[in-house]
């Protein structure tokens, strides 16, 4: 161990805290956190069904006004405007997306929601959604923003990548 990793070790007491210092969490904690993830989980499931029925009044009332939503295409960075505008039509037609999502992990800071889940999709297979999700005024969970993204294989990301650097 160099002196300086020992001094720094020392000074903030690197090692497992002390069961003292561990903050306990009483039952109603727990349940309040437990009803939060429930209803972050509630939202954005909301918000897959009413993709998948192409029901746009639903699903854009489930984001904030200052929502963003980052498609898998790089010059896919919307407002919340500019989302709406280029799904309507698709939704108009009957015409919406349908991702199946499991192991959703959701986490909280304050009323403040990031999450992670893996998605299944008939057309491009096992994708990545993630996202913030946080309260409006009236206390209302809302996306702030949703991230679509493709899964590329460790071993799979050099074609991939060529493929993409083909095309410039």
């Amino acid at each position: 161990m160099s002196v300086i990793a020992f001094v720094l070790a020392a000074a903030f007491q690197v090692g497992p805290p002390d069961a003292a210092m561990v903050p306990r969490r009483d039952a109603s904690a727990v349940r309040r956190g437990q009803d939060e993830v429930a209803e972050v989980n509630a939202v954005l499931d909301a918000m897959h069904a009413a993709a998948s029925r192409a029901d746009g009044a639903a699903y854009f009332a489930l984001y904030s006004p200052s929502a963003r939503f980052i498609g898998t295409d790089a010059g896919e960075h919307w407002s919340l405007e500019a989302f709406r505008a280029y799904a309507e039509p698709y939704f108009a037609r009957g015409r919406g997306w349908t991702y199946r999502p499991h192991d959703r992990t959701v986490m909280s800071v304050g009323d403040v929601f990031v999450f992670d889940e893996k998605l299944s999709n008939d057309s491009y297979g096992e994708m990545r959604g993630s996202g913030v999700l946080a309260r409006d005024s009236a206390g209302q969970l809302k996306i702030e923003q949703y991230v679509l993204s493709f899964t590329v294989p460790n071993d799979r990301a050099d074609a991939v990548v060529a493929a993409i650097n083909a095309g410039d």
